[in-house]
């Protein structure tokens, strides 16, 4: 992913920035879209934009995607004005048009390039470092969620069908342990019979919206703690990005991965995992966060599930890995052998220490 200067100079002109672009910088952070921070010069004045390409290996209708994209940002962003928050170009992403007025430029090679207005004064962190750390990323994905409620238009476009259909998430990792292509089974052995074991847990989120017990929202489903952009001088959480993922969903698959991202004192990659655990304190400034907005809209029956979506979520991520790993690593960018590998472990065995702490978990969450 070297940043091609001369292609980025030529990408740069199909977009409604005025300026020259002076340098760029590739974005290391996410495992799937080719991202790289463009510095203009605008008047005199340093500007920054980002500039995508996104992956049309993972999301095959980049159309579709934008529409989305579009269309939440937009409704965020009127919803936010209407309340005359201050920094409203700091709270939401702004997609800058092309030439032509559209959303994303496709060149002649059929690549499809997006840009957004670079977001200042804020931090990401892979980690997280602090309980408020915690609430602040709950508060904003739960703002993030009640902002949609209401989103006009229509159902929007699944961008990734099935993305959190755990049933067909575990059929994957059957037929990619019996296909076994790679020779790698014998490399995953123990993380292969954990994952089978826990085939019981895997439809119970599913049948609980199949038989309507749960509604379907409008859900990020990608709520990693590094998605989040907080103030770097307030810590408060300012930016929800990375909105590919956008479409229906189950509030709780958001939570579930908010748990997994942020109550480990872990990277989601960490090879010693006697130092990966479900952090209690963390839980619950997370709960508190999450449930200071999102409490305004969650039935009983969602909030019933929270400690669960942590444990149901965190296998799923885990087992999406371990068959990454098994067919090749074809999904997400590795950077060492056996990195899908080392993040199936880690998944896994922070669901072991979910499960042990489930009981307290939601009985905390049943007294907020």
């Amino acid at each position: 992913m070297a940043y091609q200067e001369k292609q980025l100079q030529e990408i740069s002109k199909k977009f409604q920035i005025y300026g020259g672009i002076l340098h760029a910088e590739t974005l290391k952070i996410g495992h799937i879209n080719e991202t790289y921070t463009a510095t203009y010069d605008q008047g005199g004045t340093r500007v920054r934009y980002i500039h995508q390409k996104i992956n049309q290996t993972v999301f095959k209708n980049p159309a579709g995607v934008m529409k989305n994209v579009m269309r939440v940002t937009t409704h965020i962003r009127q919803k936010q004005e209407a309340r005359n928050l201050r920094d409203v170009t700091r709270r939401s992403l702004i997609v800058i048009p092309t030439r032509d007025g559209r959303s994303f430029f496709q060149n002649g090679d059929g690549e499809v390039w997006r840009t957004f207005v670079f977001v200042e004064g804020v931090e990401t962190y892979e980690a997280v470092q602090s309980p408020q750390q915690a609430f602040q990323a709950g508060r904003a994905f739960g703002e993030f969620q009640h902002l949609l409620v209401d989103l006009p238009g229509g159902r929007l476009f699944e961008t990734i069908p099935d993305f959190h259909n755990t049933r067909k998430r575990f059929a994957a990792l059957q037929q990619a342990i019996g296909k076994d292509r790679f020779n790698r089974a014998k490399e995953a052995t123990p993380e292969i019979e954990f994952a089978l074991k826990q085939e019981p847990i895997v439809d119970v989120i599913l049948k609980a919206m199949a038989k309507g017990k749960m509604p379907e929202r409008v859900t990020h489903n990608d709520t990693k703690f590094n998605n989040v952009m907080l103030d770097v001088l307030t810590g408060e959480a300012m930016c929800v990005v990375d909105l590919d993922t956008v479409m229906p969903g189950c509030a709780l698959y958001d939570f579930g991965d908010m748990v997994r991202t942020t109550t480990s004192p872990t990277l989601e990659d960490e090879p010693d995992l006697t130092k990966v655990r479900m952090q209690m304190p963390m839980f619950r400034k997370l709960a508190e966060g999450y449930l200071s907005t999102a409490g305004q809209f969650l039935t009983r029956t969602e909030k019933s599930y929270i400690a669960f979506s942590g444990k149901l979520i965190t296998f799923e991520i885990g087992i999406r890995f371990l068959t990454d790993y098994l067919s090749g690593d074809t999904y997400f960018r590795i950077h060492r052998p056996g990195h899908n590998l080392d993040r199936c472990r880690t998944q896994f065995k922070l669901v072991e220490s979910i499960e042990c702490q489930e009981d307290a978990m939601q009985k905390y969450v049943d007294r907020l």
